[in-house]
């Protein structure tokens, strides 16, 4: 690897500057226009106002194919723009014939479970998953603003009767969870989808690997015969496939990537660094970068803790997103990093998939993923819908198996990033001492959760004051709160 750092130096300064556009913006030639497509001037405009220009090239396959009545099964990498694929065809069918309940939408809630579940066990909450119904319903809702179209989210965690009374009022759009949609069809008085005309099963291959199979298999009974559906799936598995047979009727299969790869506009470096020098390595690098927004990943809770406080110590704005945290504190630290409010995000692999994370300049691998599909949708957060972005993974002397094999499922050699040695050296006392505060911290941490772990379970069940808003990094990190002390009598 030395001879390719010496390859690959003054390669940073080559690097394509980003382009500021929101999430789903498609990337200047990325594809043909929005206006060659078959869609009606209304949604033309929205587009226009949106920042659409080109589209991808899951929207421009499946988009015609949509709009001439076709079941389509999508296959299509993160990023690819696939929520506006399926989207934009039916807000155009519905305004030829608007109606309530038009639309569904199934989406995943747990598939973070999938990797939490062993660690977790009694201790899985609402997920960021969740997240992606909101996504969608947001995606709706600002492509079909010229059409006054409503959206509902049906999502697990959320009280039933509050979402009863939103599903009353008939939505044209429902966003759901496949358990809470199916208790609201067999429990919701006057709630059922007898007139939908379309049915799109979002990350399909999540449903199927979350066992939600029997679920759908109860909703698909009840729905009518004569629909449109749509399945988009990461991956082509066998339990996809049947399902498309149950669900689909002669579908057209768009299929815009056969396997795992990182995309054209993302530049991959590595960064060696001795174990001894990873902390002080990183925060040379994250000085370098000052001023532009970044995701860092690790592998642990542990260490998402410790690095957030860390860099806090160093004067710089990280803010925390693990499992640990509660969902309104995981949604307020995405609020306060999409909002530019935090630059620096540092996260478990919570944050990898499904999340609408806009203007992601850089992903930092801190700790190296050890299951290479996990890089691809780690380094997948930035460099979105045609837009350029950098990764730096770091490397040391126990990661050199896992970074060779990361290399060989992703077809290319990484390029070297450089590290300023004098900063390193200037830095090293300071990170020592940061990494020293961080570790007692730390421990109170731990110390507090320990202690008063059971009252602030009663708290949380209690209906504590939802704190999601709050500027305050204490509470959207998970640090214990200063306690007011009681006077004795």
């Amino acid at each position: 690897m030395s001879a390719r750092s010496s390859e690959a130096s003054g390669s940073r300064s080559s690097s394509p500057k980003h382009e500021e556009a929101n999430e789903e913006t498609q990337g200047e030639g990325s594809g043909p226009l929005f206006s060659t497509l078959p869609l009606i001037p209304e949604l033309q405009k929205t587009v226009l106002d949106v920042g659409y220009k080109n589209a991808t090239e899951i929207q421009t396959q499946a988009i015609p194919a949509a709009l001439e009545g076709r079941d389509i099964i999508g296959v299509a990498k993160t990023g690819s723009g696939k929520t506006a694929a399926f989207a934009l065809p039916i807000l155009q069918k519905w305004w030829e014939d608007p109606k309530p309940l038009y639309a569904c939408v199934i989406a995943p809630t747990r598939y973070l479970s999938l990797f939490l579940s062993d660690l977790y066990p009694l201790t899985l909450p609402l997920t960021l998953l969740s997240e992606l119904a909101f996504q969608i319903q947001k995606q709706f809702e600002a492509l079909g603003a010229n059409l006054g179209v409503r959206c509902c989210v049906i999502i697990g965690g959320v009280n039933m009767m509050e979402q009863a009374v939103a599903l009353a009022k008939r939505p044209h759009i429902v966003v759901a969870t496949p358990g809470r949609l199916q208790d609201h069809l067999e429990h919701t008085k006057g709630f059922s989808l007898r007139t939908l005309k379309y049915l799109v099963l979002d990350e399909a291959d999540r449903l199927l690997d979350m066992d939600f199979g029997p679920i759908l298999d109860k909703i698909l009974k009840v729905l009518p015969k004569e629909r449109n559906t749509f399945l988009f799936s990461a991956t082509m598995t066998t339990k996809v496939a049947k399902l498309q047979r149950a669900s689909l009727v002669n579908p057209i299969k768009v299929e815009v990537s056969s396997k795992y790869s990182t995309v054209s506009t993302l530049r991959q470096y590595y960064l060696l660094s001795p174990l001894k020098q990873k902390e002080v390595m990183l925060a040379v690098t994250v000085k370098s970068l000052a001023g532009q927004s970044m995701i860092i990943f690790t592998n642990t809770v542990n260490d998402t803790m410790r690095l957030t406080l860390l860099l806090r110590a160093l004067s710089l704005s990280a803010i925390p997103l693990h499992s640990k945290l509660s969902q309104s504190n995981r949604l307020g630290a995405l609020n306060k990093f999409r909002s530019g409010g935090r630059s620096i995000l540092i996260a478990t692999d919570v944050a990898a998939r499904g999340l609408d994370i806009p203007l992601v300049d850089i992903v930092i691998n801190y700790g190296i993923p050890q299951n290479s599909k996990d890089y691809i949708h780690r380094v997948g957060r930035t460099a979105r819908a045609g837009r350029a972005g950098k990764s730096i993974t770091m490397v040391t002397q126990y990661d050199l198996e896992f970074f060779q094999r990361i290399e060989k499922v992703i077809g290319k050699q990484m390029e070297a990033w450089h590290v300023d040695e004098e900063q390193i050296a200037l830095m090293a006392e300071s990170v020592e001492e940061a990494g020293r505060a961080a570790a007692i911290e730390m421990r109170e941490l731990n110390m507090s959760a320990g202690k008063h772990g059971k009252k602030r379970k009663r708290d949380d069940r209690g209906g504590r004051r939802d704190e999601m808003d709050r500027d305050d990094d204490v509470i959207q990190a998970g640090l214990p709160r200063k306690r007011r002390k009681s006077h004795q009598r």
